[in-house]
C-alpha cells in the first residue's frame, strides 16, 4: 500500500515562495512518476507539474512555468515543488501523486491524471 505524505503547505504573499515535498511512508517500491496536481473549491483539478524517471520528463501547466520548479528523488521516493513568484491564482489545495508502473510516462508526458496513488493534499494560500 502506498502512502504519499505532503508537507510545505501554508500561506504567502504575492512574490514569495514556499516549497512542497512529498514522500512515500510505506517502503513501497520507488515511483515512476509523481507529481502536484491543484484544485481550487468549485473547479477541477489539474495538473501543476509531473515528473518521471527522476527528470527525464516533466510536465509544466504554462501557468507555472518559469516560476515552478519540480524535482524527484528516486532514492528516497520523494518529490519537490518549488514555488517562486508566487500568485494569488496559485492558491488552492495542493495533491501528490505517484506511480510506479512504466505506463505512467505517457501519461507524465501529456500532462494527464492517472496515477495510481494520490495523498491527501497540503493548502496553499497566495494573498496578493
Amino acid at each position: 500500500q502506498v502512502r504519499l505524505m505532503e508537507s510545505g503547505g501554508g500561506s504567502a504573499q504575492s512574490g514569495g515562495s514556499l516549497t512542497l515535498s512529498c514522500v512515500e511512508t510505506s517502503g513501497a517500491r520507488p515511483s515512476i512518476c509523481m507529481g502536484w496536481f491543484r484544485q481550487v473549491r468549485g473547479q477541477g483539478r489539474k495538473p501543476v507539474a509531473t515528473i518521471a524517471s527522476g527528470g527525464r520528463h516533466t510536465y509544466y501547466d504554462d501557468s507555472v512555468k518559469g516560476r515552478f520548479t519540480i524535482s524527484q528523488d528516486t532514492s528516497r521516493n520523494m518529490v519537490s515543488l518549488q514555488m517562486n513568484n508566487l500568485r494569488p491564482e496559485d492558491t488552492g489545495m495542493y495533491t501528490c501523486a505517484a506511480d510506479p508502473e512504466d505506463s505512467c510516462i505517457i501519461v507524465v508526458i501529456t500532462g494527464g491524471q492517472n496515477y495510481g496513488y494520490w495523498g491527501q493534499g497540503t493548502r496553499v494560500t497566495v494573498s496578493s
